[in-house]
This record gives C-alpha cells, structure tokens and sequence, in this order.
C-alpha cells in the first residue's frame, strides 16, 4: 500500500490523495460521488451549465454521498452565475482552470480552492491569489492542457516555487505506478482524468471507452484540431478520421476538410459539428468515431472497464 502525505488529505478533508479530474461532458454526479465515497475527491464539471441544472447535479451528488467534493469552473468563459450558484449552494470545494483564480478566491472565502496551472509562473500567481492546492498539470494530460512542461520537470519545479501549499500532479498518471512516481516527485497525490473515463459511471459512449482501451501511448495527440467552442486551446485527444484529415490537410485554420459537417446528434435532438469540442457521450448517434475523443498519453495504460469504487481501490493497492 501507498503511503500518502497527508497534507492535501488534510486540507480537502479526503482519505487518499487521489482526485478524479473534471472531465468535461463525461463527469456525471454519480461518478463524483463514488469516487468520493472511496476516500478520493470526486469533481463536477460545471462551467458549461446553466445555474439551475448546476444545483440539480450539486444536490444529486450530495444524495449520494456526505463525503466532500468538488465543482469545477473554466475561468476562460463567464462563470460568474454558475459560481453564485455554487456558493449559494455550500460547496466544500472548487477547482478552477485556465486564468487568474484570484476573483474567484476573493469570492468564495468559506470554500476550499484548488487551481489547476502549467507553468511554474501561473503557480506563483495561484500561491499569491490564496489558493487552497495547487495541480501542475504536465504535457501528458488529456483534454485542454494549459503548458508544455512534461509531468516529470514541472512537478518538483511547482513544488519548490509554491512550498507548502501542497501540489497534485496530473498528466500520465494511471495506476499505483504513476502515482508513487509523483509522490517521489514532491507531489502530494494524483488528479486522474483518462482513467476515470472508463468508469462505469463516467457518460462515456461505449465506442469512446473502447477507442481509450485500445489505444497506444502514441494515439493520444497534442493539437489545435478540435477547437469549435473553445478557440486557441490546445488540447490532447485520440487519433481519429477528423484529426488524421486535417493533418493531412496542412493544419489548416480555415477551410478545413468537412467543415461544418454535422457527424452527429446527441438524445436532446442538438447537432454537433465535426471540429466542436464535444465527446461521443450516450444517447448520441451518428459518425461518433469522428468527434474529439480527449484522452491523455495515459489511455495507453487504461485496459478494462471497472466501477470508481474499484479503480480507486486498484490505486491505493
């Protein structure tokens, strides 16, 4: 068994230092809370969600489970009536991404908070804003990755520049392994994305969970590909046809093969478009392996399907 600082666990009021990543559309309350209820900290992703819907998922994880958890915001778009919400609803922690959390952190003083950075710089400026927890997300990580540093060098370096808030360290992290090697870093715990997308209870769609579990260290590719919705973020997501075109393509900005071509409709009747940064979740139907597939360098290790209760019981060993 792992032996764990207990810092972070301190300061999150967790067991084991081990949280599941806010990972976008695929999150759903029931998987936050069994990843809580297993001792780690389970996250909702709700940056994308109106106020009244945010409640509805707070309030349904919250019957789930006692343990704490957290929400988490995109500071690159308006926030600002989902936060009320939030706050209004007592969340114990919230996690935040992609700018400057020091408006949050002056709002939500009564709340834990947790910043997730990629550069030793956006460290400091997290430290200096009264951050709770600090992750340094490396290159590796699936999703819309902040910086280029790999999780090797930017972990210690985070580490040394905002001791002694403690640090998580996300990007290549998908079994006990990679945790004791961050923990060897100066981490205090993991935050795992790619790992929990084939949780019974993430909203994957079966041919999204069978593309991670098949898939080799190389498939997962850094790029601007899909960026309808979100522009000029880089992120990581598994080769597909959409992608390989555009390579082929010349990468182009505009003009791209098959722009505007809707690939598939999801079970409320919305459309969504081959460049759109939205994942294959269930209930959709159409040309799914065509649409991004976010996943981390750490898919190559994902080899079966299992409930939270049990990936988190396979890490803690």
């Amino acid at each position: 068994m792992i032996r764990f600082p207990k810092q972070v666990c301190a300061a999150l009021g967790i067991d084991v230092p081990i949280a599941q990543a806010p990972i976008g559309s695929a999150s759903t309350p029931a998987l936050a809370a069994a990843v809580s209820n297993a001792g780690g900290l389970g996250t909702l992703a709700l940056t994308w969600t109106d106020p009244d819907e945010a409640v509805r998922r707070i309030r349904e994880v919250r019957r789930r489970t006692d343990r704490p958890f957290a929400v988490n915001l995109v500071l690159d778009f308006p926030i600002d009536d989902v936060l009320d919400a939030c706050l209004a609803e007592d969340v114990p922690i919230i996690s935040t991404f992609w700018g400057d959390p020091a408006k949050v952190a002056a709002r939500a003083k009564d709340t834990r908070l947790i910043h997730t950075v990629g550069s030793v710089a956006e460290a400091r400026q997290a430290a200096e804003a009264g951050v709770d927890v600090v992750v340094a997300q490396g290159w590796e990580a699936g999703g819309h990755v902040r910086g280029q540093a790999s999780t090797l060098v930017l972990v210690p370096a985070v580490v040394d520049a905002v001791g002694p808030i403690p640090v998580l360290a996300a990007g290549g992290i998908a079994d006990r392994r990679g945790l004791a090697a961050v923990l060897a870093l100066g981490a205090q715990g993991g935050w795992l994305g790619t790992r929990f997308l084939t949780a019974t209870e993430a909203a994957t769609h079966d041919s999204y969970r069978e593309a991670v579990l098949v898939a080799e260290l190389e498939d997962a590719v850094h790029t601007r590909c899909f960026d309808g919705g979100w522009p000029d973020a880089p992120h990581r997501v598994l080769r597909n046809s959409t992608l390989t075109h555009w390579e082929a393509a010349g990468q182009p900005r505009t003009d791209r093969p098959g722009e505007g071509d809707v690939v598939a409709t999801d079970a409320a009747g919305n459309p969504w478009q081959r460049y759109d940064d939205m994942i294959p979740v269930p209930g959709m139907t159409g040309d799914l392996e065509a649409l991004a597939q976010y996943a981390g360098q750490a898919a190559g290790l994902v080899r079966n399907v299992a409930p939270a209760a049990q990936i988190m019981a396979d890490l803690v060993g």
